[in-house]
């Protein structure tokens, strides 16, 4: 059976909410405040523009907007509004699935379970600010609109939460997992530090780590990044086809590249290594560079000894990814390869 006849209602027990509340305001231009201003039917707006729009000062707007958010909250506490405190429990009881924290638009997708729009979003935000159980987080250079549970304190500390994150991941290095994340930190639970974590816009997540916005193995923004995290996660080396299949098919935005752009790029980029026909491997997994001539000159080099054929193919296939017989025909056929013995083999340096 479809959730969308619970979605629908849903929404519409939040529209309800707001209409309410706006209802309520009796003069009109405390109505058009709280509606520019939170964005209840089209974008929000500064306390500058809807100040030039009515004829008051930025202060002004603002004196207005506070007093009037506090008669608010005093109607709902008695009780004035009950669509609004039915709203107010879809909202929590989402946001405590979530892990009593998240970004505004990830609470309104959770409660909806679809896509939102924007007056969707400032309507759910709307409801948080005169929720009693609700701590907003203002939207500035380093966090998102976001929501948490007031269990967890105030603005100021949950902001100083979402840092001690962001603080333990920048030490580490690399990114974490929540649950990595739970055994440094001293919070309740794994799911309640990925909610805080989600607010910051300091930090990224893929595949479930957490690191830095500007480490690009949680957020690649480029081709060649995208190439990186694939070839990271499967851990093994790929054809060069599989990784554009991989990259389609993957999370990341703007994953529409072609086969050949992404060929191109294992070419360009020295963090990739070429082992076999259109096969490539990273750099850190230790293969060595160069051709199958060069792979057995610089094992032969490294030996102080005659190597037998097949000890020299063991040898090679450890760095390449190619036939048995590429191999021996390279022996064969290159000057600077000496046979010394029956299938034994040696460096001519004069060659």
């Amino acid at each position: 059976m479809s959730d969308k006849p619970n979605t629908d209602a849903t929404a519409a027990a939040l529209r309800t909410a707001v209409e309410d509340i706006l209802t309520s305001i009796t003069q009109d231009r405390e109505r058009e405040i709280i509606s520019r201003r939170f964005g209840l039917r089209d974008r929000k707006e500064t306390l500058e523009q809807i100040g030039d729009m009515l004829g008051i000062t930025r202060e002004r707007v603002r004196q207005l907007e506070k007093a009037i958010l506090v008669r608010l909250r005093l109607k709902i506490a008695d009780g004035e509004l009950p669509s609004v405190s039915i709203a107010e429990k879809i909202i929590t009881s989402h946001l405590v699935e979530m892990g009593r924290a998240g970004r505004i638009q990830d609470l309104a997708t959770h409660i909806l379970k679809r896509q939102t729009e924007l007056t969707e979003r400032s309507h759910v935000a709307f409801i948080a600010e005169l929720s009693p159980n609700i701590t907003t987080v203002n939207e500035n250079d380093n966090y998102y609109q976001s929501v948490a549970m007031s269990s967890l304190g105030d603005e100021k500390s949950v902001k100083k939460q979402i840092e001690n994150i962001v603080k333990t991941i920048k030490k580490h290095g690399q990114p974490l997992t929540a649950e990595d994340l739970h055994k440094k930190l001293d919070y309740e639970h794994a799911s309640h530090i990925a909610a805080l974590a989600s607010s910051s816009k300091k930090l990224a997540q893929l595949k479930g780590n957490w690191g830095l916005m500007k480490w690009p193995t949680v957020n690649p923004k480029n081709i060649r990044d995208k190439i990186f995290v694939i070839l990271e996660d499967k851990g093994k080396p790929m054809h060069f086809s599989e990784i554009s299949k991989s990259i389609r098919e993957s999370d990341f935005r703007r994953k529409n590249v072609t086969t050949q752009a992404i060929h191109n790029e294992l070419i360009k980029d020295k963090r990739f290594i070429l082992i076999g026909r259109g096969i490539y491997a990273l750099d850190s997994w230790g293969y060595s560079r160069g051709t199958v001539a060069d792979i057995i000159t610089e094992i032969l080099k490294q030996s102080k000894e005659p190597l037998h054929r097949d000890e020299i193919v063991r040898r090679v296939l450890k760095s390449r990814q190619v036939k048995e017989t590429t191999i021996l025909l390279n022996l064969q056929s290159k000057p600077q390869f000496k046979r010394a013995a029956k299938a034994m083999y040696v460096l001519d340096e004069t060659a």
